[in-house]
């Protein structure tokens, strides 16, 4: 499905499902702007597409394949970025998934194309319906807006996982080890593959000795500067939480160890009691004080029941004395 959207700076206006064949009189005024979205297209309206721009076949190709980068080519009079944004359902077995943005950005146009239905695409796509709002400040604020959109999808995320990791940290005290040890692991993958698609996303808005990696009006630089800002906090939270995580499961293997420790103590000293028990059994089962006679038997059952409750008490009293039980 392609969707054209172009805004007629000197008219002040928008016009839908543009005649792409007459390209070169849309994108005549510099001023104007033009933008195309591509949903879940096959191989003929991509190249379709290419053909009109002249696209590098490098980018269609990454265009035709999962990226799992994020990144920024600029090829001769325009850019082609790769973006991705995040889905996150905790009770599927991949709690977190990813879903491409493919975008060339060009003097007064933009190409956005993502073979997944994206929030932020539809809202900004039904807002160009009704205004200009998104579009007359050029394709770079455009680029802009679409891409503050997919990064405020991660704060809910984020916040979900702070709680996931409270959570946890009150549950393992409580619950079976392997449970615990399972949350802990789809915790961490999940805070790793959201670093893989932040910190290539936020090199990409890096201000480096006061340049970007891509042409940005000057009105429309504070944007960017927010934007770099929110990615930050998001790479931020992500090494909190990994660390946390981290720290958490090395606090529960701790737990676990200490409470391997203290049952391997009390079997320690049961074993320890039991063992003179059975010596005292073996020495009188084997008929030793036979020559005694069969009237003494009574006496020697006493004898030994004594012998073995002394030698209880005393283990008992020894290990109490020195902290043990």
């Amino acid at each position: 499905m392609i969707k054209t959207y172009f805004y007629n700076h000197s008219e002040q206006k928008m016009y839908h499902d543009v005649d792409l064949s007459t390209k070169d009189e849309w994108l005549r005024s510099p001023e104007d702007l033009l933008w195309i979205d591509l949903y879940d297209v096959g191989n003929n309206e991509l190249q379709y597409i290419a053909n009109i721009f002249q696209f590098h076949p490098l980018a269609i190709e990454d265009c035709l394949h999962v990226s799992p980068r994020a990144k920024v080519d600029h090829y001769e009079d325009y850019y082609f970025f790769v973006f991705h944004a995040l889905r996150y359902n905790e009770e599927s077995d991949n709690e977190i998934t990813t879903l491409e943005l493919n975008v060339f950005l060009g003097p007064n146009y933009i190409v956005t194309i993502h073979k997944s239905p994206m929030n932020t695409i539809g809202r900004i796509a039904a807002q160009c319906h009704r205004n200009i709002t998104y579009l007359n400040r050029g394709p770079d604020y455009l680029l802009y807006a679409i891409v503050d959109g997919i990064t405020d999808e991660y704060f809910p995320i984020m916040d979900r996982i702070s709680v996931r990791i409270d959570e946890l940290e009150d549950e393992m005290y409580e619950h079976q080890m392997e449970e615990i040890t399972e949350e802990f692991l789809a915790l961490k993958r999940t805070i790793i593959l959201i670093r893989r698609v932040i910190l290539p996303q936020k090199r990409i808005f890096a201000n480096v000795n006061g340049r970007y990696s891509f042409d940005i009006s000057e009105e429309n630089v504070p944007f960017y500067t927010d934007l770099t800002d929110h990615l930050e906090r998001i790479s931020d939270s992500t090494e909190t939480f990994r660390d946390l995580v981290n720290g958490a499961l090395d606090t529960y293997y701790t737990i676990i160890s200490a409470k391997t420790t203290e049952n391997m103590r009390i079997l320690t000293i049961i074993s320890t009691i039991i063992l003179p028990l059975t010596f005292v059994t073996g020495i009188f089962g084997m008929n030793t004080f036979g020559w005694l006679g069969t009237a003494a038997e009574p006496y020697m059952l006493l004898i030994a029941i004594l012998i073995m409750v002394i030698m209880m008490a005393s283990m008992f009293y020894i290990f109490r004395k020195r902290k043990w039980l």
